[in-house]
């Protein structure tokens, strides 16, 4: 399987896609970010979403991401269930940590990790996620992640940082269009917090 590890290196995949797309397993943290990167890949890719994330808080934020899921009735999705503990053993001693730092690379870790052997069991050519679409979010360090993984795990790893382009402002355009939920905050109880320590009152 060729190994794409650039943006120019996807750019010029997508647009001159194979006459058979590769199977790709995409993880996705939510809808709106899904939008554009599905809108992007479906055309190189055979694509199934993948939702894996023990780090939404609380319980009914992560059924409402889900939701969303289902206005994309052509992409089959694999589903893992709430599992908060998982996320909640993963970040013991760094609770204080700043969104975005060392925190949120395990958090990245974790949910590409679980992406990997998901993708390998299922035996897809390609993993990677949607998270890089963020501005908030490190491309660098993700790919980092993805790459070890691919290693480890026998499993090509494509290149994400879905941001370019002006993939974000895509994804709130297409977001609009299509009448997603759009969340106000990345997914855990410490992301719910910074937010809420926002609020003016």
């Amino acid at each position: 399987m060729m190994k794409i590890e650039s943006y120019e290196q996807l750019r010029d995949f997508v647009a001159n896609p194979p006459a058979v797309k590769p199977k790709l397993l995409l993880h996705a943290c939510c809808a709106p970010c899904a939008s554009y990167v599905l809108a992007y890949l479906e055309k190189a890719f055979a694509i199934t979403i993948f939702f894996y994330n023990p780090n939404i808080y609380p319980a009914e934020e992560f059924s409402k991401r889900l939701e969303e899921f289902k206005k994309f009735p052509h992409v089959p999705i694999i589903t893992e269930l709430n599992l908060p503990d998982e996320f909640d053993r993963a970040v013991v001693g760094l609770e204080k940590e700043k969104e975005g730092g060392a925190r949120c690379f395990v958090c990245y870790e974790q949910r590409l990790e679980k992406t990997a052997l998901k993708a390998k069991e299922y035996h897809f050519d390609y993993f990677t996620t949607t998270l890089s679409v963020s501005p908030h979010k490190n491309a660098a360090a993700i790919n980092q992640i993805g790459n070890k993984l691919a290693a480890a795990y026998g499993v090509s790893f494509l290149y994400s940082n879905f941001k370019k382009n002006n993939g974000f402002q895509e994804s709130v355009r297409l977001s609009q269009e299509l009448g997603l939920y759009r969340q106000d905050y990345c997914g855990c109880i410490y992301s719910f917090q910074e937010k809420e320590q926002r609020k003016p009152y």
